[in-house]
């Protein structure tokens, strides 16, 4: 004989199953969707990969707690390319074996160039944050974009800067070999010869990694240059602008848009960084939209600073802009994305109005002149 009660809890079970089962199908309907992220987490600008993940972390979760998009959550796989470009080949291959739908990424030129080739030839739409050679979204390929701007746009503000702001009559440009900077200082060079106002004294090359400088900075100070324009790296960069003063150039030390940021600062030495100048696209705290506000208020709130540099925005922006394309199209299909992205898309993002041309490089361009003030932080620069 059945205990009794026995039939009223059998049922119960069954009830509580079928909603389970019924549960564990919805939560399995919800699949994230899964976007790459690939950064140098670790390595000599891994400042500036950490900076890139709480950015894109941020929006993520905004992006989650209003639902998602397509009614799923957003999920971040992070690839760590160091900085190097075989590495980021290999995480490029890993991101198109994980299946991501998209990538973010990455800093600096070279190392973007070796992914973004392995993207486009597997049909993944990868937006750069921080890659600005002017040579990359000149390959007519359908799948690169960046939220960022070329390198050209900003080698027009260097001599502008150079000729209508600090008056100067005597350059020297110094890059690293480099893609990233070997263009920007191409681009700073034919400006100024366009221009013709100030003279190029001094051009030649240093080696990414190295930290004796002088040989090449002797030789530079036997041209007596007024301005010394580094278009590489921050760790390079600042042991550039104290060898300088070690060797008696006191010569107007100016940054391109990967020279100064915090780290630059502490390795070169306050002292030293003090009255340094570069050439800018807006930092977060110059930005006058609403949603760059919000954004620096709750990176503040996490991690007690906002971030030193414009890049790691650019990364955040770029992912408002695949959760943009994804949520209009209905659809995950890199061309559609991309067919989307290069045509109808235009939003407002964190840096501001966001569009792409035809090649894939965002519409606009505006540049700043920042000087490092003498309690190390950047501030416009005012002549």
């Amino acid at each position: 004989m059945r205990p009794r009660g026995a039939g009223a809890f059998a049922a119960a079970w069954v009830v509580t199953w079928l909603l389970a089962v019924l549960l564990a199908g919805a939560v399995g309907a919800q699949e994230p969707i899964r976007i790459g992220l690939q950064a140098p987490i670790t390595g000599p600008w891994a400042y500036e990969g950490e900076m890139a993940r709480n950015s894109v972390e941020i929006v993520k979760d905004q992006i989650n707690a209003r639902g998602g998009v397509l009614g799923r959550p957003i999920e971040i796989v992070l690839g760590d390319d160091q900085g190097n470009p075989r590495q980021s080949a290999l995480v490029a291959q890993r991101m198109v074996a994980a299946g991501v739908v998209a990538v973010i990424g990455t800093y600096g030129s070279s190392i973007n160039e070796a992914a973004s080739t392995i993207y486009e030839r597997a049909g993944v739409v990868n937006i750069a944050y921080g890659a600005t050679a002017v040579q990359l979204t000149e390959r007519g390929w359908r799948y690169f974009f960046r939220t960022c701007f070329r390198d050209d746009r900003q080698g027009a503000f260097f001599a502008q800067l150079v000729n209508e702001m600090l008056g100067a009559s005597r350059v020297a440009i110094l890059h690293d070999n480099t893609t990233f900077a070997r263009g920007l200082a191409e681009a700073a060079r034919a400006s100024l010869a366009a221009e013709g106002l100030a003279e190029l004294v001094f051009y030649d090359a240093v080696t990414p990694g190295e930290r004796d400088f002088t040989p090449i900075l002797s030789r530079m100070r036997a041209r007596a240059p007024e301005v010394v324009y580094y278009t590489g790296y921050y760790p390079e960069a600042a042991l550039i602008a104290r060898q300088m003063r070690d060797l008696g150039i006191d010569a107007l030390f100016v940054g391109g848009n990967a020279a100064i940021n915090d780290e630059f600062v502490e390795i070169a030495g306050l002292e030293v960084a003090s009255g340094a100048l570069m050439t800018q696209e807006p930092l977060p705290t110059d930005l006058p939209y609403p949603e760059a506000q919000a954004f620096l208020e709750e990176y503040v709130r996490r991690h007690g600073q906002p971030p030193s540099s414009p890049w790691p925005v650019y990364a955040a922006d770029a992912l408002l802009v695949l959760a943009a394309a994804i949520e209009a199209t209905g659809s995950t299909e890199s061309e559609i994305l991309a067919e989307f992205i290069r045509g109808p898309l235009a939003i407002q993002g964190i840096t501001g109005p966001i569009a792409f041309d035809s090649r894939g490089d965002r519409e606009g361009a505006i540049y700043l002149a920042y000087q490092v003030g003498p309690d190390g932080g950047l501030q416009p620069y005012e002549p």
